[in-house]
């Protein structure tokens, strides 16, 4: 079998990143690379022996599939152009920064046999794949959830929202679909948000109702330094907290006399630790088994859509109800 060529367009810490786990995976080659800042192009492609091509279409047009890691709000475009030009696509979240781009990409993708998947890697890490195992075995029935950044500076663009389409498409956005791949789907949310360090709301409190009875509060804050654990979740259940710390361990408590258990992931790499590992094989696994991907683009969308709920709901102090 010949190798899948690969092409990423975006060469920063991402595209680098993945560029990295597929070097790694025989049954790809990585040949074309793009960015806008061409020196950057030229430093990875060097690392992984691949070719800097001028402009994204050029990339598109060599490529078999194509990865999509540069700036949010420029998602869109290329996401699109790779489709018609009938590509396999791995797009970075968010999908879209608006509803009507998001759209626009799943009516597109859905016309076509081409495999197309989201890159939310916390459905993939192993802390978050075993809290979804022992949820099957203890039912939730409510959970706290946070996902900070210390700031908005590092680098420069993740603090423009011209290029980020606003804070929670940056890094919340993973919070919201993990809650809907861990708890199923929400109905309507609560939201409280305000603006402190920068040049939009920087600070959300959200309350969230799924469709299966439970509830959950979802904090994310801009400047919040950087103190760890950054993200978290507990989940609270019949006389049982589960509860993550970053990607690094999970602790449970299933007895009322305060004993629990932890298991740890330092021992991973920071690639598999983290899902990026596992959501690069199984992005080759259904391009060369020609299946669904393990995140579609229907999760891109869904995603999306609760991220512009959360900032329709602040602005207006008005419960929002979800499809």
């Amino acid at each position: 079998m010949s190798k899948r060529k690969i092409g990423i367009i975006g060469a920063g810490y991402i595209g680098s990143l993945h560029a990295t786990v597929l070097a790694r995976d025989e049954r790809v080659e990585v040949i074309a690379v793009h960015d806008a800042i061409s020196d950057r192009a030229e430093k990875l492609a060097r690392t992984i022996g691949a070719t800097v091509y001028m402009s994204a279409g050029e990339l598109i047009e060599v490529s078999d599939a194509v990865y999509i890691a540069t700036p949010n709000t420029e998602h869109t475009e290329l996401a699109l152009a790779g489709i018609r030009a009938g590509k396999h696509i791995f797009c970075e979240k968010p999908l879209a920064t608006s509803l009507d781009d998001a759209r626009l990409i799943l009516e597109a993708a859905s016309q076509r046999e081409s495999v197309f998947q989201v890159g939310f890697n916390r459905r993939f890490a192993p802390v978050y794949r075993l809290l979804k195992e022992m949820l099957t075995e203890t039912p939730p029935h409510s959970a706290h959830v946070k996902m900070n950044r210390g700031e908005l500076l590092n680098p420069a663009w993740v603090g423009d929202p011209r290029l980020t389409g606003g804070f929670l498409y940056e890094t919340t956005i993973h919070m919201f679909d993990l809650l809907r791949f861990l708890f199923g789907d929400i109905i309507c949310l609560d939201v409280a948000g305000s603006m402190h360090e920068y040049t939009e709301m920087d600070d959300f409190s959200c309350l969230l109702r799924f469709a299966s009875g439970m509830h959950a509060t979802l904090a994310s804050s801009a400047d919040a330094s950087w103190m760890f654990p950054y993200e978290r979740i507990e989940v609270f259940c019949h006389h049982a907290t589960i509860a993550t710390r970053e990607a690094e361990r999970i602790t449970a408590s299933h007895a009322v006399d305060g004993r629990y258990m932890t298991q740890t992931m330092q021992q991973l790499s920071k690639e598999e630790k983290w899902g990026y590992w596992q959501e690069d094989r199984a992005f080759v696994d259904a391009i060369i088994a020609d299946r669904p991907a393990a995140v579609t683009v229907d999760d891109g969308f869904k995603a999306v859509e609760l991220v512009d709920a959360c900032y329709r709901a602040a602005r207006t102090n008005e419960r929002i109800y979800c499809k």
